[in-house]
């Protein structure tokens, strides 16, 4: 049996890195347009969910994960008649309140390392699939990259949006904050339950009884190690906006 306490630590140690990037660590003293563009640039990032989490679904084999896989998508949709905003009209709508104009959205172009990131998260995905233990791959994949590493995006974007997105005590975001508290990781994979409710605990519930099959943890560690690499580098696009408040 693995130590997933020693995985836990690994695991929050890769969170804490993320954590202290430059970009992330110093958002809030961001100037008001290098903040916007980061936003316009991620929004790239996150209309790439779905496709990720379909690409995910179509090369898993693991009932139980891909159906932990597919609800999680639905839920990106979640009013089949059309009546409720997708989440990621919820993300234009909480733009929107922070100042970025339908102007600027149409404007808007991803760049060379936005587009980069996005394609290395679909061959990542890929690349799992083509293993023989692809289900683990690709579900810590969808658990690291689309919700752990989300929640702590959001979780520190959300430090410069809540004075905007917060009016007289009542939080108004629609999209960031909901998704910094409903992607997070509550709990360790060592002391997870079939009550954990985040999207990241769902997942780690599955990765954790495919991770009891496996005589080495290594897949594990090495797919998480480069999730984070991904991450990292999207928000390296934007450090010459650091050296600039640093100026």
């Amino acid at each position: 049996m693995h130590d997933l306490h020693d995985l836990d630590r690994f695991e929050d140690a890769l969170i804490k890195r993320f954590k202290e990037h430059p970009v992330l660590a110093n958002v809030t003293g961001l100037p008001d347009e290098d903040f916007a563009e980061l936003l316009l640039q991620r929004r790239f990032v996150s209309l790439a969910f779905t496709p990720s989490y379909d690409l995910a679904i179509d090369l898993l084999r693991d009932e139980a994960g891909l159906r932990i896989a597919r609800v999680i998508l639905r839920e990106e949709y979640p009013d089949g008649g059309g009546r409720t905003p997708s989440h990621r009209e919820d993300m234009t709508q909480d733009m929107s309140r922070l100042g970025i104009s339908r102007s600027a959205l149409v404007a808007s172009r991803p760049t060379a390392e936005t587009r980069q990131a996005i394609e290395d998260t679909l061959e990542l995905i890929a690349d799992a699939g083509g293993h023989a233990n692809a289900d683990l791959r690709l579900l810590t994949v969808l658990r690291f990259w689309g919700e752990v590493l989300v929640s702590v995006e959001y979780g520190r974007l959300w430090e410069r949006m809540a004075p905007l997105l917060t009016d007289e005590g009542r939080n108004r975001s629609r999209f960031y904050y909901p998704h910094h508290v409903h992607d997070a990781k509550t709990h360790s994979l060592a002391t997870l339950s079939l009550l954990s409710g985040s999207h990241s605990d769902r997942l780690a519930t599955r990765v954790t009884e495919l991770l009891a099959q496996e005589e080495s943890t290594d897949c594990f560690r090495e797919l998480e190690e480069r999730a984070l690499q991904l991450k990292t580098r999207f928000y390296d696009q934007f450090l010459p906006a650091v050296d600039r408040v640093a100026v």
